[in-house]
């Protein structure tokens, strides 16, 4: 580690870090998160009974969205090729609520965990925006980084093991 923040000038000004010395390897990261909500707003859900249509259906198209425009949303970001997303919505009637994880993968000169984790939340936050009318006391939470490989870094798997496979066993999106 270094005790310099890249993302910052000499001069203290954010700037966006140059990566056109890196090489260019497959980079993979997984994202995992949760939104908890009422058992009926779940059911509604996985019965599809919400008014607005399809919510996991809808969720998934927006995790893909959302990882392609990641470098719009956030100030800093590269823009990627991305040649990858892979969405899983689970409903879990332990929450209760939806568990998501989206893997994102690319071949360039820099990773992909901004892709994922911008994917999982606005995922979640579309499956608040579908079913809000059912049930605003919904909570959107733990969104983290499961995993990541390529690049300088090597591969990291986050400590509880969740995630720890590049891509979700059970992916929705291909």
């Amino acid at each position: 580690m270094t005790d310099r923040l890249s993302h910052v000038a000499d001069s203290g000004e954010a700037r966006m870090v140059d990566v056109s010395s890196k090489d260019e390897t497959r980079r993979l990261a997984r994202a995992t998160g949760s939104i908890r909500m009422k058992p009926e707003t779940l059911a509604a859900i996985v019965n599809a009974q919400v008014k607005k249509g399809d919510v996991l259906g809808t969720a998934r198209v927006a995790a893909v969205m959302a990882a392609k425009r990641t470098s719009d949303l956030i100030p800093l970001c590269h823009p990627l090729a991305i040649t990858d997303v892979q969405v899983d919505l689970t409903p879990d009637s332990a929450l209760p609520g939806v568990r998501a994880a989206v893997s994102v993968s690319t071949i360039g000169r820099t990773g992909v965990e901004m892709e994922a984790l911008t994917a999982v939340s606005v995922a979640l936050l579309t499956v608040y925006d579908m079913a809000k009318a059912l049930d605003r006391e919904m909570v959107v939470s733990d969104i983290s980084l499961a995993y990541k490989s390529g690049g300088v870094g090597g591969e990291f798997s986050r400590v509880d093991g969740i995630g720890s496979a590049p891509y979700p066993e059970s992916a929705s999106t291909k």
